[in-house]
């Protein structure tokens, strides 16, 4: 327990990568498994995850992310997205994940398939957007912990223009909408907040009982 919180502690919103350094094989599986096993309501997954390799597209966004240096030189940068739709397509194709591998017939889940669609279909098309997009920053949180357990840098970022995000990854045709990113690497020699005091507010004034 008390390395999990050394870890949280070491951790911090990386602003400069060293861009020599990459994350081994083992180290990006660890990262894109955090965030596919990370939980959702009912378990319905409502997210796609793109992994930026190509060098080219990695410069686009950085344009579009205001020249923030973390698009180029973190190791590995993933943009997090939400579904921008939630259909009855979607929830077949997650029970017959479920019946195919717990090894059921899908007939037993007739039940939870029409509970899964009551609770969708009760929601407006702007809420279920919204809900979804509330969903992506889970694994987000998930992959955040899990490398900061593996010594892996990473930064949550928002900041960047989600529709020329889109455009250039060409998520309309994935029925997606970029929603956060998430750069892993390690962080630069030169980077000077890695020395800075981590402020957070005291438990007492965060931890309510009641």
């Amino acid at each position: 327990m008390s390395n999990t919180l050394e870890h949280l502690q070491w951790r911090y919103a990386t602003k400069k990568y060293d861009a020599t350094k990459k994350l081994s094989d083992e180290q990006r599986h660890i990262i894109m498994e955090a965030l596919r096993l990370a939980p959702s309501s009912f378990g319905l997954q409502p997210w796609k995850f793109i992994h930026v390799t190509n060098p080219e597209t990695r410069e686009k966004l950085k344009a579009a992310a205001y020249g923030q240096s973390q698009l180029t030189d973190a190791s590995d940068i993933f943009v997090l997205c939400s579904l921008t739709n939630m259909d009855e397509t979607h929830v077949d194709a997650y029970v017959q994940s479920i019946a195919v591998q717990r090894h059921l017939p899908q007939e037993s889940l007739a039940g939870f398939r029409e509970m899964l669609l009551g609770s969708i279909k009760g929601r407006s098309a702007d809420t279920l957007r919204e809900w979804n997009a509330r969903q992506v920053y889970i694994p987000l949180g998930v992959a955040l912990a899990v490398a900061a357990e593996n010594q892996i840098d990473a930064t949550p970022m928002e900041g960047f223009d989600p529709k020329q995000f889109d455009e250039i990854l060409g998520l309309e045709s994935l029925g997606v909408q970029s929603r956060v990113i998430l750069a892993t690497g390690f962080r630069s020699a030169e980077d000077e907040q890695q020395t800075w005091q981590k402020v957070r507010f005291d438990a007492k004034d965060v931890m309510i009982e009641r």
